[in-house]
């Protein structure tokens, strides 16, 4: 009886994924980085990384091994270092203002 069950959810049916109307593309980008994976490799690196320095490739590979957590709490140093830099900023605007360093010279 099991084997009935599975044939009759067995479909015969040929479905034509080479149209993109059929099956659009969900993720834009992910068809052609598919393609990009599935060339052989070469010893040159990919385009994205030609204009890397050694020094970003470092933090590269030190970002890509932290555990989630991790990642979390550089994420939670960034945004706190963003947050203060806004802060510093607002605070120079404001003593600029009052010193009139940012109005026109008058003619």
């Amino acid at each position: 009886r099991g084997d009935d069950f599975e044939s009759s959810l067995l479909s015969l049916e040929k479905l034509d994924r080479a149209s993109p109307d059929l099956w659009p593309e969900q993720l834009p980008g992910v068809a052609e980085f598919a393609a990009s994976c599935k060339n052989p490799i070469t010893n040159s690196p990919p385009k994205w990384m030609a204009a890397l320095e050694t020094e970003d490739i470092e933090m590269l590979k030190e970002l890509g091994s932290l555990t989630t957590a991790n990642m979390m709490e550089k994420v939670k140093g960034l945004q706190n270092l963003a947050y203060q830099l806004g802060l510093e900023e607002s605070r120079e605007m404001t003593r600029g203002k009052f010193l009139n360093v940012l109005e026109r010279p008058k003619k």
